[in-house]
């Protein structure tokens, strides 16, 4: 068969998924666990899992459960936590997650993950303590971003870090062209 259609410079998009539909490509930080779940169409609407002790993803309790909304665009990057592992989930919308490990000793230090969930994909990402991460409304709705956190937000002493979402000691940029970020310091962890 001819190749005389192709362009001058055409290239040939790299598989990103299987087809049973999981992730290629990408091998998961240490620690962190990916657990997507299907919505299930019911009469009267859609219902979707969020999280489940029977999926074992991980052993640690529930300590807090919140919700983050982004406006389009929206931006909340770079932010970690030395003890709480966040369990992420996007309840609509479509978000960014991106991850990166600057934990001494990891086997994947260095490593970046970049998840793309929402609505039309939903999905539990588990963010294990000390792992660097930052999230990014990718539509022009609002979105809302679950986190089922093993430990409650500590006011007094909040186990929360962060750096500005440009910062040169994490080697991702997110396009913030359209995006700001958000601290919404308003007390309550993202």
């Amino acid at each position: 068969m001819s190749e005389d259609w192709l362009l001058a410079g055409a290239q040939r998009d790299r598989q990103s998924i299987t087809s049973d539909w999981q992730l290629v490509n990408q091998r998961l930080i240490d620690g962190v666990q990916l657990k997507e779940v299907r919505n299930v169409i019911k009469e009267n609407g859609v219902l979707c899992e969020v999280w489940r002790r029977s999926w074992a993803l991980d052993e640690l309790d529930v300590g807090q459960v919140f919700q983050v909304r982004l406006r389009s665009g929206g931006l909340s990057a770079w932010h970690a936590h030395q003890f709480a592992t966040d369990r992420l989930f996007v309840n609509e919308g479509l978000i960014k997650v991106v991850l990166y490990d600057h934990r001494p000793g990891s086997p994947t230090h260095g490593l970046i993950n970049e998840f793309r969930v929402g609505s039309a994909r939903p999905a539990l990402i588990v963010v294990p303590p000390q792992v660097w991460h930052g999230v990014q409304n990718l539509s022009d709705q609002p979105s809302a971003l679950l986190n089922v956190v093993d430990r409650p937000y500590d006011y007094e002493a909040p186990d929360h870090w962060r750096i500005p979402a440009d910062s040169d000691q994490i080697p991702y940029r997110f396009d913030t062209a359209s995006a700001r970020s958000d601290r919404l310091d308003a007390g309550v962890r993202r």
